[in-house]
């Protein structure tokens, strides 16, 4: 090669790398618009909402994403914006032509359409009424989320923004679930400038994608974490392993933190299922129904493994 094209191929590519270190890296996780099941989300757990731990952190909803194992909960959690002013717009599935699609969620100036699902504190369906920014400030509206009050004091409250009393937990947009569409204002929206989720929120679903206990084939619906304070690293797992060990908690049992924030969980759901009921006049809810049956499944399923190991110490 002569040596001015050496140099022009060596600007070239210089020029090249320049571009892709301008363009942010998308890996095949963040990729979710086009993840078709052909199973749809579970429905959406009841769970209480840890407090903003400081200023500036904004509310991401947990919800149902799709892995080797299935579907597994990834925790709602507080993470900071990528600048002032930024909104989050949550993902959504969407069921369309028979299968499910991931809709994936993004930063952006509008809180834009996310199905209409109600994903709970300040996601109603329908934009976000759970804060606003004011001169790069973000004020947190605390009739619909919790902050930490002893370092979270830019709040007001905001009750006319509250309008349903019963929690619907349809995971989904299409036939059987959410029949919503996008208003002329989040069309409009939808052209803004996007920003993809964070690192943090990256590593966040990682962790839980590696926590067994997140699975719904191991949970039924009661996801081991519901939401965090912080987004969980991948080494959460271990770390919280460590802690117990370190509490003298041994293998099966809970710390007290677990254990009161499993009674607080109990309880919401109790109060749902008493509401659900008194709305479906007295009878067992479709949910209801099928934890009925899981739970004779798994006592048929106990049967079974007992007689066959009776069986079979018989014959040693």
């Amino acid at each position: 090669m002569k040596p001015l094209l050496r140099v022009r191929y060596f600007l070239l590519l210089v020029a090249l790398c320049a571009v892709a270190a301008m363009i942010p890296a998308v890996s095949s996780a963040q990729v979710s618009v086009g993840l078709s099941v052909h199973v749809g989300p579970p429905a959406l757990p009841v769970y209480e909402q840890p407090p903003c731990p400081m200023e500036g952190y904004i509310w991401t909803p947990g919800y149902w994403a799709w892995g080797p194992a299935g579907y597994y909960w990834v925790p709602g959690v507080w993470v900071a914006a990528p600048h002032p002013g930024l909104l989050w717009t949550p993902g959504y599935w969407g069921l369309a032509s028979g299968v499910y699609v991931w809709h994936a969620g993004y930063w952006g100036p509008h809180v834009g359409f996310y199905g209409g699902i109600n994903y709970g504190f300040g996601y109603p369906g329908v934009g976000f009424v759970g804060g606003v920014w004011e001169g790069g400030a973000f004020r947190y509206n605390t009739a619909v989320v919790r902050v930490n009050e002893t370092v979270v004091r830019n709040v007001y409250v905001d009750r006319t923004v509250i309008h349903e009393t019963t929690v619907n937990r349809v995971s989904f947009n299409g036939a059987g679930g959410v029949n919503a569409r996008p208003t002329p204002e989040e069309q409009r929206w939808s052209h803004e400038q996007h920003f993809q989720r964070t690192p943090d929120q990256f590593q966040h679903q990682m962790s839980a994608s590696r926590d067994p206990g997140q699975r719904f084939a191991a949970n039924h619906g009661q996801p081991a974490h519901f939401a965090a304070e912080h987004p969980m690293s991948v080494n959460a797992r271990q770390e919280r392993q460590q802690d117990r060990i370190a509490q003298g908690i041994h293998s099966g049992e809970m710390t007290t933190g677990e254990a009161a924030h499993a009674e607080r969980n109990e309880a919401a759901i109790h109060h749902e299922v008493r509401n659900d009921r008194a709305a479906n006049n007295g009878h067992l809810t479709a949910q209801e129904h099928n934890q009925v049956e899981h739970q004779q499944n798994r006592e048929s399923r106990q049967i079974y493994d007992e007689k066959h190991n009776e069986r079979t110490d018989r014959s040693r």
